[in-house]
């Protein structure tokens, strides 16, 4: 009989750990594995259009406890609201299951080995989090120790631990100290190609002026780690490199999740709109927020390439998205991108400059047939390298591999 799976999740909202959790529900669905997913917020007007026809059954629990407490304590309060839903699933739920997928939040993790029925937890880490968070202040350091010592802690508790990168996997190692005898398995994020099966590509007519036959594009939230302002600089200097007719046909969309209940969202947003007014580029850029998933397959069929500025990322499923579109890629050339970007083949690799950024920008407008020749091989490399069906069999295989040793 197939085992029973629950995931678990802070925020069931539109990003990259919530493409994989989505994913991997529907891949072990797909197994013949009864899943569920428990969150402690979920929009229907804000998530994954499979969230809602899937089938999987998506519950939610804790949304009236605090994001914040006074615009601060952003990990406490995560923290909590996480603890309190894994609470509610073990003794008041009634819910029935076998293993716990569990991401992002440690710290929910002994309550699941609290249980009468002591469950098999598998930690999926995209990376550690006292990592994504600056310490400026001895007040800060105070606050991050006792919660950075609490997700090492209860990191190590998990029956199995994959990450979604070789580079993520090292990171692991070097952040989590005592858990050096660990050796978390790395399992890559995959597309669910069915989602990107579409015929019905509408075109940039309603978003460009139709003269811009070199759209640029950029997929990523707005935060300011994603460093969105490296595409508005790399796109103001590519305007020195080309002539005023190659200028006129340039344009550069900036596509992201958008969230209001977010400060940081609402606040960059109008950052880089004046960022843009500043380089004097505003009319040849779009911002666009908060697309659907149609929308997101028009604009990767239609644009030149995708512009992915993030430093270190984890591993960023959006070029992969882009490679199986048939669209290049010009990334940083650290963390995750080392892995799936094949550089001068599926796009470039540069140094996080405008200068590099620029640089390779311009070589799609001088030679136009870049995007098909290097779309192909990247489509390729997405097929061999980052499917579904491959996917969906290692996840089974780790969840199967749990239940035997109970």
């Amino acid at each position: 009989m197939e085992p029973s799976v629950l995931f678990i999740h802070p925020d069931l909202g539109i990003g990259g750990a919530e493409r994989l959790v989505v994913d991997a529900a529907l891949s072990l669905k797909s197994r013949g594995c009864r899943v569920q997913v428990w969150t402690a917020h979920y929009d229907v007007n804000h998530c994954f259009s499979e969230t809602i026809d899937s089938g999987i059954p998506i519950r939610c629990c804790g949304d009236w406890l605090p994001r914040s407490f006074l615009g601060r304590f952003f990990a406490l309060c995560a923290y909590i609201r996480m603890i309190f839903l894994a609470f509610y699933i073990v003794f008041l739920s009634g819910e029935q299951f076998d293993v716990v997928f569990c991401d992002q939040v440690s710290a929910c993790i002994p309550v699941f080995k609290l249980a009468r029925n002591r469950k098999r937890v598998l930690f999926y880490c995209h990376f550690p989090d006292q990592l994504l968070t600056k310490r400026p202040s001895l007040v800060k350091k105070m606050y991050r120790a006792p919660i950075d010592w609490l997700e090492e802690k209860t990191t190590g508790m998990a029956d199995c631990i994959l990450v979604n990168s070789q580079y993520t996997a090292k990171i692991f190692t070097e952040t989590f100290t005592s858990l050096s005898h660990i050796k978390p398995d790395v399992l890559y994020p995959s597309l669910n190609v069915s989602n990107f099966q579409s015929c019905n590509f509408e075109g940039l007519a309603e978003l460009v002026p139709t003269k811009r036959k070199f759209v640029f594009l950029s997929i990523n939230r707005y935060e300011r780690k994603k460093n969105l302002n490296l595409a508005l600089e790399s796109l103001c200097l590519l305007r020195e490199k080309v002539s005023l007719q190659d200028w006129e046909k340039i344009h550069l969309i900036l596509a992201g999740g958008y969230d209001a209940r977010i400060s940081e969202n609402v606040e960059h947003y109008k950052e880089l709109n004046q960022l843009a007014v500043k380089l004097d580029i505003s009319n040849h850029v779009l911002f666009l927020r908060s697309f659907s998933d149609q929308q997101k397959l028009n604009l990767l069929h239609n644009c030149t390439c995708i512009l992915y500025t993030p430093s270190n990322e984890h591993f960023g499923i959006v070029p992969i998205e882009a490679m199986y579109m048939h669209c290049p890629v010009i990334a940083v050339n650290s963390g995750g991108p080392l892995e799936s970007v094949a550089d001068n083949i599926t796009g470039f690799l540069c140094p996080p400059t405008h200068a590099a950024f620029a640089d390779a920008m311009e070589k799609f407008i001088k030679d136009p047939t870049l995007r098909t020749t290097m779309g192909k091989l990247g489509h390729a490399r997405v097929v061999e390298k980052f499917s579904s069906e491959a996917f969906a069999n290692q996840l089974h295989h780790y969840v199967c591999k749990l239940l035997e040793g109970t």
